[in-house]
């Protein structure tokens, strides 16, 4: 039995702008800006030869299944070889499900990649994450997450498309860094993007932002444009919106993460624990997570 393991970061987007108008789905994707985080998704993908493919996933701990995304890259992988293997597959999530932090993406991203490296596929790097971005686009749950998830970091996608053909400009000091976020609950990225009415709405502002980001790749830049985005949107539920206002009245910089019912801030890492210390006030229960920027990108591990 051959097995292989891979990690990607959590990412959290702020704001971003729908490239899907291409008919190929390698040059699909978004133009946006995000964070992407130390905790993430680990993979772990264990193989051995059989008469017929057989698969099981299991999902923190779990035998489950509907997992679209994972089985449409197990599919596109499994079409490399003429072996047949029974193949088992264990996701382990740090972060929210459908919270906006990334965790289809991350899920099809090292999925992709430890199945490259146990099934002895010998595809580069580049071309395994291109699997999962094409997964991604056909299963409508996420547009420029992989892309983001190779490359780590904070930084704005300038040129949307799969790895290898988007282009992205990173931010020198994201060590010094630190993500602050609180969850409440899960919002549907495929339904988002199906929204003909909120999908103009992205696009109204979202494309100008990335732009404006490109000149000036700051913390503080990203975070005002990332509400002024939240507030265009105008899908923040009323608890988020709660907390939003709160923060704002406070001075504290917050904004929504795309998509998912989460309040995060982007900040100095000697900030950390003041944003902590104000989310967890304001809203009583939650649990409040901080987490240092991931500057690899996704890995084998």
């Amino acid at each position: 039995m051959r097995e292989a393991s891979a990690f990607a970061p959590g990412h959290l987007t702020g704001f971003f702008q729908i490239c899907d108008e291409a008919d190929d789905p390698l040059y699909k994707g978004s133009r946006g800006a995000g964070a992407s985080i130390t905790l993430g998704v680990h993979t772990r993908v264990r193989a051995e030869s059989s008469d017929q493919n057989k698969y099981t996933i299991n999902f923190n701990g779990k035998v489950t299944d509907g997992f679209f995304v994972s089985e449409n890259v197990l599919g596109r992988m499994l079409r490399r070889t003429e072996r047949r293997y029974r193949i088992f597959i264990d996701h382990r999530l740090e972060t929210p499900l459908g919270a906006g932090l990334g965790s289809s993406g991350g899920g099809a991203l090292t999925l992709a990649l430890a199945l490259n490296e146990a099934l002895e596929l010998g595809m580069s790097y580049i071309d395994a994450a291109r699997v999962a971005h094409v997964a991604e686009i056909e299963c409508k749950t996420g547009l420029g997450t992989v892309f983001a998830a190779t490359e780590g970091g904070f930084g704005v996608l300038f040129k949307p498309g799969a790895p290898g053909i988007g282009e992205a400009l990173k931010y020198d000091r994201s060590e010094d860094l630190a993500v602050i976020f609180l969850h409440f609950g899960p919002l549907s990225t495929k339904e988002a993007l199906s929204n003909p009415a909120l999908r103009r709405r992205i696009n109204e502002l979202g494309g100008r932002f990335v732009n404006e980001l490109s000149r000036d790749l700051k913390p503080s830049t990203f975070m005002d444009l990332s509400r002024r985005f939240t507030d265009h949107l105008g899908i923040a539920t009323p608890r988020l919106k709660a907390v939003l206002n709160d923060a704002r009245r406070a001075g504290i910089p917050c904004t929504m993460a795309m998509f998912g019912e989460v309040a995060f801030s982007l900040v100095e890492r000697d900030e950390a624990e003041v944003v902590a210390e104000f989310l967890s006030g304001a809203a009583p229960g939650r649990e409040v997570k901080i987490a240092r920027i991931d500057d690899r990108g996704a890995r084998l591990t």
